[in-house]
């Protein structure tokens, strides 16, 4: 295995692909109804990556020195057969781990199979437990119980500790902060809150609707005291907290208030094959023309190693008022 590095010394580690750009949902802060709306062009089925050319792009980024895939969307669930694409990617020996992220709203009955076909572990997107802000936010009605369920039915299966994420959005459900934190302490499972994102170009982003992570620990930390704790790993996005009264863990994913490009090591492959070096590109590299061209495996190998070895984004830490309207590519597109 040959660790390649981008222009900035940062390795190459972990891998997200987009298994689809479909979601059940239309988040507000994601894909707002009136963009995605009952007339959207998503990607026709023979655009999308095959679950062979998945695992071939995957074996050939384990071989850059990746040990780490996130399967994302859309969402991920909707995509038919998935835990056959789990099997195939738990069997590549380079990966120690494969992971979901999902919005809950089938994985009540998908978890076992999913934990079954070498799953290791699984994010939940959950913004709210009151149904009428998470209606709000998710804008098809779709009730917090059936997520729940889902986390539940993970837990079962040994999908342990389930994370949850919680992107907070001023003025929408940020009065939600203490009950969400209040419902998992002590469950097991890690609750994380995210900044709002200026991702993507449709979901009318200002940073006055940041709340900021200081914030939220401030506010937490008034009602149970926390304690920082120490990254699991070099690179980890989340600043973690524990609860003094040993009730668990936290954690903030603070992109905008505090950048952490210096160590991002992630890829991001979309549906339909092309390659992001930054959630905040705007351009991707086609890989699926590669693959379906007849590169052979040095081949795909040797484009790989060139992108990442020519990449130099560190958008959040140049983030400002200029630059938060240029073009950038949606996350549903992409996955987180």
């Amino acid at each position: 295995m040959r660790r390649v590095l981008d222009s900035r010394s940062r390795p190459l580690r972990d891998l997200r692909i987009s298994v689809t750009d479909r979601c059940n949902f239309r988040c507000t802060y994601c894909m707002p109804k009136e963009i995605f709306g009952r007339d959207f062009a998503f990607l026709p089925r023979e655009q999308l990556l095959t679950f062979e050319e998945i695992t071939r792009l995957t074996r050939t980024f384990a071989c850059q020195g990746v040990s780490k895939v996130r399967l994302t969307g859309g969402e991920p669930l909707l995509r038919r057969d998935l835990e056959q694409l789990v099997a195939m990617l738990a069997g590549i020996d380079e990966i120690t781990d494969v992971a979901l992220t999902t919005n809950g709203s089938a994985l009540a009955g998908k978890a076992k199979t999913l934990k079954d076909a070498g799953l290791t572990r699984v994010t939940v997107s959950l913004d709210a437990l009151d149904d009428q802000t998470f209606a709000a936010m998710n804008d098809v009605g779709f009730p917090v119980a059936r997520v729940l369920a889902g986390i539940d039915a993970a837990r079962a299966a040994g999908l342990v500790p389930v994370k949850v994420n919680t992107v907070v959005k001023r003025g929408v459900n940020d009065h939600g902060i203490t009950e969400m934190a209040d419902h998992f302490r002590g469950s097991g499972h890690i609750l994380r809150f995210i900044e709002y994102m200026d991702v993507g170009t449709t979901n009318g982003w200002r940073m006055d609707h940041v709340v900021p992570a200081a914030e939220i620990i401030a506010a937490i930390n008034e009602r149970w005291p926390l304690a920082p704790l120490e990254p699991n790993y070099a690179g980890e996005v989340a600043s973690r907290y524990r609860y003094r009264d040993g009730a668990g863990e936290i954690g903030v994913i603070a992109s905008v208030t505090q950048p952490f490009c210096s160590a991002c090591s992630r890829a991001r492959v979309s549906a339909d094959g092309k390659l992001y070096t930054c959630l905040f590109a705007a351009q991707g590299h086609d890989l699926r023309a590669l693959l379906r061209s007849g590169a052979n495996d040095h081949e795909l190998a040797t484009r790989l190693r060139a992108i990442w070895s020519d990449r130099a984004d560190r958008y959040s830490e140049l983030r400002h008022s200029n630059t938060t309207d240029r073009p950038k590519i949606e996350m549903s597109y992409i996955g987180g």
